[in-house]
């Protein structure tokens, strides 16, 4: 695809953008669509961001960008188990069938 292909291509979506904002109240973005956004715009400057035609504001993207980290974060940090970890299926069958288990 030409440049100048690419440029009409460009600016038909952003017209056809502004059209259906007219039309449309709030959009409904799913989990999926902030964390495509997110992905795409977070490296861009603020000024460039401002200079895009999107349905949110740029300060909307850099949060779901820091709530992708945070989530991310949260999953890795996870506490693990608290108290003794669970003992091992082999052990306690061994010790059912050979009545070696302690009461306690």
């Amino acid at each position: 695809m030409s440049e100048r292909d690419k440029d009409i291509e460009i600016l038909t979506l952003r017209h056809q953008l502004l059209v259906l904002q007219r039309q449309v109240g709030k959009p409904a973005f799913t989990d999926t669509d902030r964390a495509l956004l997110a992905g795409l715009l977070h490296r861009l400057p603020m000024n460039k961001l401002r200079r895009l035609l999107l349905l949110v504001r740029p300060d909307t993207i850099l949060r779901w960008h820091r709530d992708l980290l945070k989530q991310r974060h949260a999953v890795t940090c996870a506490p693990r188990r608290r108290g003794r970890p669970p003992t091992v299926r082999s052990i306690r069958a061994y010790t059912v069938h050979t009545g070696s288990h302690q009461g306690g």
